[in-house]
Formats: structure tokens, C-alpha cells, sequence
């Protein structure tokens, strides 16, 4: 009969300290405890719950006779390599075992499972899948659940249009052999099918579900907010029994995501309870859809409330600021961002690009770098507003310490770059970028690239350099380039090279009167004013007119809060 301490080791393990782990380990190697599987198995299952696999892998190496033959040891092992990693290693665990003869139960495989799924070797998976079936644990609830988490997982490793075209069918075909599926079962394969686009399957499971909960009825409402289908989003959730604050905000963003702001602002008003995440959805909805005005008045009305704002809020209000050039507002906005650390780098690019948007570009700079943890999104924003703001320089000497400290640019960061150099005449430094793209980074330069280089180029006078550029690139040249090149025939009045621009880029935009415009001034400069007039005269045959400038005033808000 077992003593009173030795019956009390199971509960000790549960509550034990890593420190009290190896005490335990002491006792156990000092008494006959040693040959107990029971006690030894749960003493290294134990021991892999706290993170690392050292300790327990030198438990088990020290484990011989019919410890070597008994599963629960080995599956204790396995728990822990698929756990803690290294995952690969409870692969191997797995194949070592089936070498002495030992036979897998229900609760081997689904660790076997996971770490193939960990992995990416769903390929191992489906032969593990086989192994399951010839052994008849394909029933099993634990291991069918496996399979099914295996086979939803192997889905998001392929292309959305690759899922819908029967990547799922193995997750259904293990879904459907599963005898008694409880209400979590539906919801997940329901919610696969909705984040992969295909509605139509989530509704014929939905519609077979012998009981549905909240979270089945806002699955189908999300989904169909998704694909845009408001009437049947509006037909469920008029069905839904009982409604939660995700079912309303579910259809606001199905109304607003159609364009219908106005009932989605009159569903916003009729909820019977909201919380920051609602806010958000009808603010940013504002936003998306060019109402920057209502996005800020929501906003006051939230905060006098006393909702507590998040990122997502402040990335949404501190957008419509930037719209509108509504500095004042901003400011205030920002004295309500309390803790940077936790609202991070997002927030605080947009914060930064509101300022630059708004004309305070010190400002802007202030913030960035203030903001931790920058990425290369937020480099691109400010590199892009020092250009806009004429510190052509400041934006370069940007680029290159964006370098230095490690962060690879990208596509956007060379447009940003060769822009500060376009308007900032910085032909050698533009040129060195423009060639390192590729050479150094691998970003094969794309038409916006050329464009930036050929802009720089003709502003400065390197006009044959320009059009060699134009005929070398492996793109047809836009209006842009064109027009590009059209003001470096002014800078040195190339009016033979301007004439054959006009022609070549009359046939891509008959609707663009910059090019037109731009050639007439070219000869009004040369006076030569019949030509002038000619070049104003093809755009009155082709219907082309210059849009006259405009000018918007913005009202206050008032933000008495």
C-alpha cells in the first residue's frame, strides 16, 4: 500500500515550481517510485509544461526497460515536442516508435497531427491520415477533431480560389464522418467556409445544423457582409433569436461596405448597446466613403459618451483629418493618445501623416521619431511628406538611414525616394537609386520608377538622356512620362521633340489637356503664337477642355468635450 506522500506526488506535480520539479525528480530516483509508469509518466508530462524540452528529453534518454515499450511515456514526450518544439522532433518520436513495434493510440496521433500541420508537411499528415484509418481510430472524436484542424489548416496554404475549388472537401469529408459534432464543430467549418469566400456552403451547413448558437447566426451574417449580399444578412439577422452587439455591427458593415450609410447610421442609432468596436465600424465606414465630416462629428459625440477610444479609432479619425487638413482637430486627437507602446507604429504613421497632410511637416517629423519599432510603411510616409514639403534632402539623407539601420526599402520607398529627388534636382543621387533597385535590392523598377527618373532628367536639362530612357524601358510610356518629358522640351524649347511627344501621347489620353496646354506654352515662350493657338485648337476639335481649379473651405468642429 502506497504511504500518504507518495498518493500525494500526482497533486504535488500540478501545483510544483520547476525547482520542486527537480525535488520531486530526487525522491522519485531515491525510492521504488522509479519503476512506477504511472508516476514516471506523469512526472514527464509534467516537466514539458514548462516550456523547454532539455530536462525532459534527459529524463526520458535515462528511462529504460519497460519504460521504452510503455505509450504513455512516449505520448508524454510527444506532447511536449509538439507543445514546445521543436516540432520535428515529435515526428521523429513518432517514427522511432513505430520501428520497436509500439502501436499508436487516440491520444498519439493528434499530436502527430499538429506538428505536421506546424510544419507544412501536409503531405506526412495525409499518409498519418492513412495509418489512422487502417488502425480505426478515424472515429475517435480527439482524433477526428485533429484531422479536421489538419485539413482546415492545409486550406489557408493554398490560394482563395484554389479553397473554393475543393481544398476544403477533405476538411468536409472528416467533418462529416464525425458521429456526434457539437455546436463549436458546425461553427468552425462554417466560419472556414465564410473566410474563404464560399457562403453558399457555409448556408447549407448552417441550414443543417440541429442547434445553432450566436455565434452560428453571426458567422452566416459576416459572411454575407463579406460578399456584399445585404438582403440575405438582413433576412438572418431579422431571423436571429437573439441578438448581440457583433450581430449589429455585422450588418452596419455590410450596409456601409454597399454604400448605404444611411441605414447603417440608422442601425448604428438603434442599437441597444454599443462598444468601441461599433464606433469604429460606423466612423471608419464614414471614412472609407469620403465623409470625413460625420467621421469627426461621431467621434466628439463618442467621446462625450465616454466611450474609450482605440488604434483602430484613432487611425480612422486621424484619416479624415488628413482629408480634410483639419490641423486643429488633429492636435486635439492627438492630446487623447495616451500610451504609445500599446497603441504602436500604426497609429502613430498616421498621426505623423495627418501633420504632414495638414502642412506641419516639423511636426510630423517630431512624432516619427518618437514612434518605436518604425517599419518600412512608416519610413515611406514621412521620406514621401519631407519630399512634398520641398526637403528634398532631408528625405534622401532618410532613405539612406532607413539603410542603415537594417529595414530593406521597397517598391513605394523608391517612388518616395526618386520624388524627393525629381523635385529636389538631385540627378546623381536619383540616378544611384534608381539603378540600385534592382542591383542591390532585387525591386525591378516599375513604370512609376522610369517615370520618377525621366522627370528628374527633363527638369534638368538631361533631355537626350530622358528620351533614350523613354525608348530603352520595357514599358509603353504613359501621360505622365510623356508629360515629363514635354516639360524637359520647354526647359530647353525642343520644339521639334515637343511636336512628336504631342502626337505619340494623343493617341493614349484624348481626354488629358496638360499635354496640349503645356505644348501651346511652349510656342507662346518661342512666340510663336499661330502655333500656340493651333496646339489650343486641337484640344477644342478633340473636345478636350483644362478643368478650372477649385478651393474648399472647412467649418469648425466643435470639440467642447
Amino acid at each position: 500500500m502506497l504511504c500518504p506522500l507518495e498518493q500525494r506526488i500526482p497533486y504535488l506535480l500540478q501545483q510544483c515550481t520547476f525547482n520542486q520539479l527537480k525535488q520531486i525528480h530526487a525522491f522519485i530516483l531515491t525510492t521504488s517510485l522509479l519503476h512506477d509508469i504511472q508516476i514516471s509518466s506523469k512526472f514527464l508530462r509534467r516537466s514539458t509544461e514548462f516550456g523547454a524540452m532539455e530536462y525532459s528529453s534527459l529524463v526520458f534518454s535515462q528511462l529504460g526497460g519497460v519504460f521504452n515499450t510503455d505509450i504513455m511515456i512516449w505520448n508524454g514526450m510527444m506532447r511536449g515536442y509538439a507543445y514546445n518544439g521543436p516540432v520535428d522532433r515529435c515526428i521523429s518520436m513518432f517514427d522511432e516508435m513505430l520501428q520497436r513495434g509500439l502501436k499508436p493510440n487516440n491520444f498519439t496521433y493528434p499530436y502527430v497531427l499538429s506538428s505536421c500541420s506546424e510544419m507544412g508537411c501536409f503531405g506526412r499528415g495525409r499518409k498519418v491520415h492513412a495509418q489512422i484509418m487502417k488502425s480505426g481510430f478515424e472515429s475517435n472524436f480527439i482524433v477526428a477533431d485533429s484531422l479536421l484542424n489538419m485539413y482546415t489548416k492545409m486550406s489557408d496554404s493554398f490560394e482563395l480560389g484554389g479553397v473554393r475549388n475543393g481544398k476544403l472537401n477533405d476538411a468536409r469529408m472528416i467533418f462529416n464522418g464525425i458521429c456526434v459534432k457539437p455546436v463549436e464543430l458546425w461553427n468552425r467549418m462554417i466560419s472556414k467556409y465564410v473566410s474563404t469566400g464560399d457562403v453558399e456552403s457555409a448556408r447549407q451547413l448552417f441550414d443543417n445544423m440541429p442547434e445553432r448558437d450566436v455565434i452560428s447566426w453571426n458567422s452566416m451574417i459576416s459572411g454575407y457582409a463579406r460578399i456584399g449580399d445585404v438582403a440575405n444578412a438582413r433576412y438572418l439577422f431579422e431571423q436571429m433569436p437573439e441578438k448581440n452587439v457583433v450581430t449589429w455591427t455585422s450588418l452596419i458593415g455590410a450596409y456601409s461596405g454597399s454604400g448605404d450609410l444611411e441605414t447603417a447610421a440608422c442601425l448604428f442609432e438603434k442599437m441597444p448597446c454599443r462598444n468601441a468596436v461599433s464606433w469604429n465600424a460606423m466612423i471608419s465606414s464614414y471614412t472609407q466613403n469620403g465623409k470625413y465630416e460625420k467621421s469627426l462629428d461621431l467621434f466628439v459625440k463618442m467621446q462625450l459618451e465616454g466611450v474609450d477610444s482605440d488604434g483602430f479609432t484613432f487611425v480612422s479619425v486621424l484619416s479624415a483629418c488628413s482629408n480634410l487638413g483639419a490641423l486643429e482637430f488633429g492636435k486635439w486627437v492627438h492630446s487623447l493618445i495616451k500610451d504609445w507602446s500599446q497603441l504602436g507604429v500604426i497609429v502613430g504613421t498616421a498621426l505623423m501623416e495627418m501633420y504632414a497632410r495638414c502642412g506641419d511637416v516639423n511636426r510630423a517629423f517630431t512624432v516619427f521619431v518618437k514612434i518605436g519599432n518604425k517599419d518600412v510603411f512608416c519610413w515611406n510616409v514621412m521620406i514621401k511628406s519631407l519630399a512634398i514639403h520641398g526637403r528634398t534632402e532631408d528625405a534622401v539623407k532618410l532613405f539612406f538611414l532607413m539603410q542603415k539601420i537594417g529595414l530593406k526599402p521597397n517598391s513605394y520607398t523608391f517612388s518616395s525616394a526618386l520624388f524627393a529627388c525629381s523635385h529636389g534636382g538631385l540627378v546623381e543621387v536619383g540616378r544611384e537609386i534608381f539603378y540600385g533597385m534592382e542591383r542591390d535590392f532585387g525591386v525591378c523598377p516599375k513604370l512609376e520608377h522610369f517615370g520618377c527618373l525621366i522627370d528628374l532628367l527633363s527638369r534638368n536639362g538631361r533631355l537626350e538622356e530622358a528620351e533614350a530612357l523613354v525608348r530603352e524601358m520595357p514599358f509603353e510610356p504613359d501621360i505622365a512620362i510623356w508629360g515629363a518629358l514635354l516639360g524637359g522640351c520647354r526647359v530647353k524649347s525642343d520644339l521639334k521633340l515637343a511636336e512628336e511627344v504631342v502626337e505619340r501621347a494623343g493617341g493614349l489620353e484624348a481626354n488629358e489637356s496638360g499635354v496640349y496646354v503645356l505644348l501651346s506654352n511652349i510656342y507662346a515662350s518661342a512666340g510663336q503664337w499661330p502655333e500656340a493657338l493651333s496646339a489650343r485648337g486641337k484640344m477644342e476639335e478633340k473636345k478636350v477642355w483644362k478643368k478650372a481649379g477649385c478651393s474648399s473651405v472647412i467649418h469648425d468642429i466643435h470639440m467642447d468635450v
